[in-house]
């Protein structure tokens, strides 16, 4: 039996004020993450990076329709303009993120990616509300990269100091391999 990404991320323990389901759009593997977002459940996530203005404005209308989360990657101020929390990607810079920060009001989470202690470390300095650990597995986005395999996601992971959520090669199958503190399950093709 094959076990969905939604099943898995419920068998995860809660973080309040957290979603445990986080869908990411991406230019190459899903520029249009609307049909995928109108069938998320209310309370995920979605993470908007590099859409159209025009894109960006009905993801926003849908994620308040359905009550999920809105985060805008590496742009604090479209962030702001569309009531959303802000992704700090990993290795590109963001832009606005001071506007941001100022700005910052309950609801609007920070999130940072992270790929090593690095990212951890910058995660606890801005005090985000979590961590976007990745690779955990290989993943379609980068073939042939190495992933950091379960053991060393977990190890890194524990000295986070905060919430950690999974992101690369994430399905309901590879999720079960993951510890039961992850935080939350992040994807782009594990939802099809």
């Amino acid at each position: 039996m094959r076990l969905s990404l939604a099943a898995a991320a419920r068998r995860l323990r809660p973080v309040p004020g957290l979603p445990r389901l986080w869908l990411l759009s991406d230019a190459a593997r899903l520029p249009d993450p609307l049909p995928l977002a109108a069938r998320l459940p209310p309370g995920a996530a979605v993470v908007a990076r590099d859409l159209p203005a025009p894109r960006l404005a009905a993801l926003a209308a849908l994620a308040r329709r359905r009550r999920l989360q809105l985060l805008v990657a590496a742009e604090g101020r479209l962030a702001l303009r569309h009531a959303a929390g802000l992704l700090l990607p990993d290795r590109r810079p963001t832009r606005h993120l001071l506007p941001f920060l100022l700005a910052r009001r309950p609801g609007r989470a920070l999130l940072v990616a992270a790929h090593g202690r690095s990212g951890l470390a910058r995660a606890r300095r801005l005090h985000a509300e979590a961590v976007l650990l990745s690779p955990a597995f290989p993943t379609l986005s980068h073939p042939g990269a190495p992933a950091l395999g379960p053991l060393r996601w977990a190890a890194l992971a524990a000295r986070a100091g905060r919430p950690v959520l999974a992101l690369g090669g994430v399905t309901g199958r590879s999720a079960r391999r993951l510890p039961r503190r992850t935080a939350g399950l992040a994807a782009i093709g594990g939802f099809v």
